[in-house]
């Protein structure tokens, strides 16, 4: 795919955004261990961080579940998409520090995902497909411009969100969600860099493309994230956050207070 390719599908697909997901499950296990440290430790704190109560007491549980819900959905999403390139991972020819780098957004991606399901979020689906189908996992400038894609969308998403949560007075919340949006900045220069695109940090501002979260559903409807047919199927399955010689840091989000 040429450069101009990949920036087209970049271009064509971040302008419509995010939506509602759900995948077909892989037949081996991505990783071996347990998340119910984890867990635990994710509705510790999203009960104690997001002050739920106060948020049905101005009547804003309902915003709050539809946003808890986009955001499972968008995590597992991602969750899917770094399983499936870790395990296609010698087909894409990312091996070494590259495939580390993978490992640790997937993680990350998980502990995400985990967090807005303790807040209470559910799935609008689990099951996804891709733009360009099973190339995405067997070519890697396909990979490469997906992941742009998707990682320029979720930063949308999250970003958009800052500002409709502090309208509402949920300010730690906002804040919880302009920290992780700067891990999927992380993960977007990463791709740039496991993808030989240089520069890997090419944004001065993260553009934000939606104006409501609730717009994020039929986003990424139309750039053809969930339209699964026989062949671009591909289905969500939680893996373990933690993985051998692999450490990361700051699982449950902190902010001194």
């Amino acid at each position: 795919m040429h450069t101009d390719d990949k920036q087209s599908l970049f271009d064509s697909a971040t302008t419509n955004l995010l939506e509602s997901f759900s995948v077909r499950s892989p037949r081996r296990l991505l990783l071996k261990g347990t998340v119910a440290a984890l867990s635990a430790g994710a509705t510790m704190g999203a009960s104690s961080l997001l002050n739920l109560s106060s948020v049905q007491a101005h009547g804003k549980s309902s915003f709050l579940q539809q946003v808890f819900d986009i955001a499972v959905t968008a995590e597992q999403l991602a969750v899917t998409t770094y399983t499936n390139a870790i395990l296609n991972a010698g087909v894409l020819g990312i091996t070494g520090d590259n495939l580390v780098y993978l490992q640790a957004a997937l993680i990350e991606e998980q502990i995400h995902e985990l967090f807005f399901e303790a807040a209470g979020g559910k799935a609008l689906t689990s099951t996804f497909s891709y733009p360009s189908g099973a190339m995405t996992f067997s070519d890697l400038p396909t990979f490469i411009a997906t992941q742009q894609q998707l990682e320029g969308v979720f930063d949308s998403a999250f970003l958009v969100l800052v500002r409709q949560l502090g309208e509402i007075g949920q300010y730690r919340l906002a804040q919880i969600m302009a920290q992780i949006a700067t891990i999927e900045a992380e993960h977007r220069a990463l791709g740039r860099s496991i993808g030989n695109l240089s520069p890997a940090d090419n944004w001065a501002f993260t553009p934000i493309f939606l104006k409501n979260i609730l717009d994020a559903p039929a986003a990424v409807t139309a750039a053809g994230y969930l339209s699964p047919i026989a062949g671009n199927t591909y289905t969500y399955m939680q893996v373990p956050t933690s993985l051998p010689g692999l450490t990361i840091n700051y699982t449950i989000p902190y902010a001194a207070s």
